[in-house]
């Protein structure tokens, strides 16, 4: 099913992109938080040209949303990439303290490095980069371990920076989720649409759930619909499937049908439910 294409760029993130280039030469290392079940897509087009030869810890949130099996499946396809992941529930606080002692890693070597040179040692300065609503805020108030940053399920929730003292090791700046002002994979756009990590404006949601719809059944998760709404999705499109099951259950009402997959799918409540997978990953 085709779709236009999604746009957005709030004035907010405009003004923290700039904001975020200019504090980046103040960091030490990059937390590069992504969404589990988008790992690809919700990896932001322009992150490695800003951060040049920064080190990188690539986070994968919401762990708890797809299986242990494709985790397993994941680390190894990063490991193949040369980059290794972190999987994290921030919400529950799993796997914090492995990215925390990470961090701390890249501050013994830096302050090795400053003492060989005469400078006494410093915090290593962090930075905690990703897409508005992949959970960062909720990453930072456990690295913290205090809420210190509002945290949602719904994006562009912090708008400013602000540096955050973890530990005397470790200082961590909060940005505010950055948007590229057009992605040119729009399939990358539609994935992060349907998982909420971009601004709810943007797109139509009778269109990105019958799209969602669609890619289930391509990646094998069809079964799951029918499990729960007691429609078979399986040799019609999606957006035969939304008329089928507004007419059946939602008096004919296709808008209500289609908040309702996608908050379904949002909160797990078809289950753990990938959009992407490693074996299809180019």
């Amino acid at each position: 099913m085709s779709s236009p294409p999604i746009h957005w760029y709030p004035g907010h993130i405009a003004k923290a992109e700039r904001q975020l280039k200019e504090q980046l030469r103040k960091v030490d290392v990059v937390l590069e938080v992504r969404d589990a079940r988008v790992p690809i897509a919700s990896n932001h087009p322009q992150l490695a040209q800003w951060i040049g030869e920064k080190p990188k810890l690539v986070i994968l949130n919401r762990m708890d949303m797809i299986t242990e099996d494709l985790q397993k499946q994941w680390r190894a396809w990063f490991k193949e990439q040369g980059q290794p992941i972190y999987f994290t529930n921030a919400k529950q606080g799993t796997g914090i303290k492995v990215v925390k002692g990470e961090s701390k890693k890249f501050g013994v070597a830096m302050n090795k490095r400053r003492r060989d040179r005469g400078m006494r040692p410093r915090p290593v300065r962090a930075v905690v980069i990703g897409f508005p609503n992949v959970g960062k805020s909720a990453l930072i108030n456990r690295l913290v371990g205090k809420k210190i940053v509002v945290s949602e399920r719904r994006a562009g929730v912090t708008r400013q920076l602000r540096w955050v003292r973890i530990s005397p090791e470790i200082e961590l700046l909060d940005a505010p989720g950055v948007i590229p002002w057009r992605l040119e994979n729009q399939q990358d756009a539609i994935k992060l649409a349907i998982c909420e990590d971009i601004g709810e404006a943007a797109y139509d949601n009778q269109r990105i759930a019958a799209i969602m719809i669609d890619l289930f059944s391509e990646l094998g998760f069809s079964d799951r619909l029918k499990t729960r709404y007691k429609l078979d999705p399986q040799g019609i499109t999606g957006e035969a499937y939304i008329h089928d099951l507004a007419a059946t259950a939602y008096k004919g009402d296709k808008e209500r049908v289609a908040r309702q997959l996608l908050r379904d799918f949002r909160t797990s409540a078809i289950g753990k439910i990938p959009l992407e997978l490693p074996e299809l990953t180019k």
